[in-house]
């Protein structure tokens, strides 16, 4: 019971944060550049540790487990759409 309410508690904390970046709004295009590029279109956390062609160890993508990862990829996104359709620029060197 003790976690439950831990993580309830720390949802909590979090969702002023999460409103704040959910309600951002991208009008620049120098801003959305920068957000493409400091936002990684894939977990770069994901490994395969290999060793005389053979695999060792896979370590999987951890970027689920940040609690703010859903609303990060999301502005990402609105980055993207913002290049695309409002700029007219080409997306492709993003993804």
């Amino acid at each position: 019971m003790t976690n439950f309410i831990q993580i309830q508690l720390h949802n909590d904390l979090l969702r002023p944060v999460r409103e704040w970046l959910e309600t951002i709004e991208i009008h620049h295009s120098q801003v959305a550049h920068f957000l493409c590029k400091a936002i990684p279109a894939q977990c770069p956390f994901e490994r395969d540790i290999t060793l005389f062609g053979r695999k060792l160890l896979h370590i999987p993508p951890m970027c689920k487990l940040n609690p703010l990862y859903e609303e990060v990829v999301g502005l990402r996104f609105k980055a993207l759409c913002y290049l695309a359709d409002e700029c007219g620029e080409d997306v492709t060197a993003y993804c």
